[in-house]
């Protein structure tokens, strides 16, 4: 079952759609009315939406090229965050490889959609881009064994964690400098997990204004999804449409020589094999 998931802005409200073969199908008028409501429904929900694709009438089709994409997930639950997650970023840190997930977290009001701008506050005079692998979770649950770690994932999408690091290195807490708005582009769709074969072999890269930044692939993760649910999950509980941005690799702008910071202009495409890209360009807050 190869099924992409987004939703849109169509009439001026959120409506969860698909993407299946050659076609977009809105799914406002199949009784699932938001993503949320997809991804908890689970197996039945999915098998709904394939019966609504072959049946729905011609007005739930979408153009997407006149589409506005929403984050997938437009108030994901949680956004949990997986920091110093690759060798090669950890170092260019200057920070010791950690021994246990380092997790922070990102407000639900952080998140944005494919093609939406990223917002630099005015506050801040060094934003970042972090290019992430994100995990959606599926059945949720506390205390799940790593060997249990498909069944509790829904999909994959890509979240780039950008971060204001004049906030985030104030203190020793850095969830106050990855958390201003539109902070978590998110998307451009959800990718059911039966459609990777294997998470922990996919290239990611970002771009910054056609300029290769980050290249790298998801098999250099120091933590890997089955430990992360685990740890997770051993803390709190999981639930359905849940975010886990699995962390960045090397090539940020913080670590370059000078620091290459964001600026209003700059265009902005995160890619991760098997899933897409995420386009976001940069503004200036007024």
């Amino acid at each position: 079952m190869l099924l992409r998931l987004l939703t849109i802005l169509r009439d001026g409200h959120p409506e969860p759609a698909v993407q299946f073969e050659d076609q977009t199908v809105g799914l406002r008028g199949s009784g699932l009315e938001s993503m949320l409501s997809v991804i908890a429904g689970g197996a039945d929900a999915l098998d709904g939406v394939l019966r609504w694709v072959d049946s729905s009438p011609n007005r739930a089709r979408v153009d997407l090229a006149a589409a506005t994409y929403l984050s997938p997930i437009p108030r994901p639950p949680k956004i949990i965050c997986i920091g110093l997650n690759y060798r090669d970023h950890a170092e260019e840190s200057k920070l010791a490889i950690p021994d246990v997930p380092t997790v922070f977290c990102k407000f639900p009001t952080a998140a944005t959609g494919h093609g939406h701008p990223v917002i630099l506050p005015k506050n801040s005079t060094k934003p970042d881009y972090e290019a992430e692998f994100a995990v959606v979770i599926g059945s949720g649950g506390r205390h799940i064994a790593e060997e249990d770690w498909r069944k509790h994932v829904f999909g994959y999408t890509i979240l780039n964690d950008v971060s204001a690091r004049d906030f985030q290195m104030a203190t020793s807490q850095w969830m106050i400098g990855k958390t201003f708005d539109t902070f978590a582009p998110i998307g451009p769709v959800i990718v059911t997990a039966d459609e990777i074969e294997d998470p922990h072999n996919l290239g990611i890269s970002l771009t910054l204004n056609g300029e290769v930044m980050q290249d790298s692939n998801t098999r250099n993760l120091i933590f890997r999804i089955p430990q992360l649910i685990a740890h997770l999950s051993s803390v709190f509980t999981l639930e359905p449409g849940d975010i886990i941005a699995t962390g960045t690799p090397a090539g940020v702008g913080f670590a370059r020589k000078p620091p290459r910071w964001l600026k209003p202009g700059d265009q902005m495409v995160t890619k991760i094999e098997g899933i897409g890209e995420l386009h976001n360009s940069v503004l200036a807050e007024v």
